[in-house]
């Protein structure tokens, strides 16, 4: 009777022990909650079946989150012309009074830390109270610097399955201590498998420690800026045979490494010089093929002021694939009024360039600040075939503002300068005298605009053709070089210093 009462005492103190345990380890709801702003729950890794390795997720998790953000209104990218872009989107968390914890998966790995800004709309006393950024993605030299001093099972090509500690690796050999203290090298293995790790990264990720002031589900405003994403525009000028009238076309082409894949995102892009203090992060992206795809010119680009740049907003969402190019239409023209000039400046070359000028206005049908690009030019042959004429880099081009294309150099046109008189008339004062000579090839007379630079004070003491006087230090003249014909022309000048 004594030993029954002395195991039901017994008995007794091990259920209270238990409950008094499991009571001081329940969770405080005070503490740290946590939450999980990603995806599954179970990722297995393998690398071509030689480096295999299990992760598993932690147990349920006690604020459930949800990481999928598709709606085209709740992602936006503003890409900037300098290779960077700035990633919104709204994402909803429940969140506990008091300090929680949230991992924040599904981010561009070329993600800059240091810029994420996080937004509570509902209650503006949510914030952001630590952050960490795990970024050692798993590849085999990585997990394999992992596991050193851990033990792992390595097999050779022959099948044979050795299991010891992980001393060092090298392309494909390892070396193991194994039992007995022996050390054994292995090359040439077939398979090693790594136990399980929950510290491992499959994808980059951001670990948030977030104060909410109350309870409850939250929609979140995250910001951040990535480097790996860029875009810049192309034209394309179609002229018609007699150079009068031209179709333009506009194309902005968006470049994404930044590692990450953005599904139906409102698209804004950026066109100006902004000011950058810190270098871009570097994107981890893998070497693939780059895909091209060409959107619909049924959606243009809608175009306004932001600070003193410009801001282009595609007026339908769009999917930006990991590792893709991608085009969209930016504008369209047709009958565009041109001209072509011929230019002889002899301080940018020594040949006769040709060029065609446009105005950026709603009258020729352009009319919209013209982001900067190259702009190539394309012309109908006799045949009616389509002839690549040459291509040049335009710069920002405000409304109302003038276009001018260099297309190339004029075969039958060529020109010479030379300085025929010298005269050295004070210390600070000489005078100069200068030739140009026009040779025309063609059986038809062409106009040609000569453009003289001139520095110090200056006066033309002589010439033989009329000029115009552009600013301070530029004159041109506007000549008719005869058909099959020369065309001289002289000037003196006096300049003080």
């Amino acid at each position: 009777m004594g030993v029954k009462k002395h195991f039901l005492w017994l008995i007794i103190v091990l259920i209270g022990s238990a409950l008094l345990f499991s009571a001081y380890i329940s969770p405080n709801p005070e503490s740290i909650a946590q939450a999980n702003l990603s995806g599954g729950e179970k990722n297995t890794v393998e690398s071509n079946s030689v480096i295999s390795v299990e992760t598993s997720a932690a147990g349920p998790l006690r604020i459930p989150a949800s990481g999928n953000v598709e709606a085209g209104e709740d992602l936006e990218l503003t890409i900037y012309e300098q290779g960077i872009a700035l990633v919104k989107e709204k994402r909803e968390i429940n969140l506990e009074s008091g300090v929680n914890q949230a991992k924040y998966t599904d981010i561009a790995s070329g993600i800059n830390p240091a810029s994420v800004i996080i937004q509570d709309p509902q209650n503006k006393d949510t914030s952001l109270l630590e952050q960490n950024y795990e970024y050692d993605l798993l590849n085999s030299s990585g997990l394999l610097e992992k596991y050193l001093g851990r033990e792992v099972n390595v097999t050779d090509r022959n099948g044979e399955t050795y299991t010891g500690i992980l001393l060092s690796h090298a392309d494909n050999s390892v070396v193991l201590k194994i039992e007995a203290g022996k050390v054994v090298v292995l090359e040439d293995f077939s398979k090693i498998e790594l136990e399980d790790s929950s510290e491992l990264s499959i994808k980059p990720a951001l670990i948030w420690q977030i104060y909410s002031p109350v309870s409850g589900t939250r929609e979140l405003v995250i910001s951040y800026l990535t480097g790996g994403m860029s875009w810049e525009a192309d034209y394309v000028l179609i002229s018609n045979a007699e150079n009068t009238e031209a179709d333009i076309r506009g194309w902005v082409n968006i470049d994404n490494k930044a590692g990450m894949t953005y599904e139906n995102a409102v698209l804004k892009l950026v066109s100006g010089q902004i000011n950058r203090f810190s270098q871009p992060a570097t994107p981890r992206t893998e070497e693939k093929a780059v895909a091209n795809e060409v959107a619909a010119s049924q959606a243009p680009f809608t175009e306004e002021g932001l600070f003193e740049y410009h801001l282009y907003t595609l007026k339908n969402p769009a999917t930006l694939k990991n590792n893709q190019a991608k085009q969209i239409s930016l504008l369209s023209a047709n009958s565009v009024p041109i001209e072509k000039k011929l230019i002889y400046d002899s301080s940018l070359n020594d040949k006769v360039l040709a060029y065609l000028t446009l105005k950026n206005s709603n009258e020729s049908g352009l009319g919209m600040p013209l982001p900067a690009g190259v702009i190539r030019v394309y012309s109908a042959d006799y045949s009616g075939g389509l002839q690549f004429l040459g291509e040049d880099r335009i710069k920002h081009t405000p409304e109302a503002g003038e276009l001018r294309v260099a297309v190339g150099s004029a075969f039958d046109l060529t020109a010479r300068r030379n300085e025929t008189n010298y005269q050295r008339i004070s210390d600070n004062v000489e005078r100069v005298t200068y030739q140009i000579e026009l040779n025309n090839s063609k059986s038809e007379a062409q106009e040609v605009t000569v453009v003289e630079h001139l520095f110090g004070q200056w006066d033309i003491l002589d010439s033989s053709d009329s000029y115009e006087k552009i600013d301070a230090f530029t004159i041109e003249f506007r000549l008719m070089v005869p058909a099959k014909g020369t065309k001289p022309i002289s000037y003196t000048v006096e300049r003080r210093f």
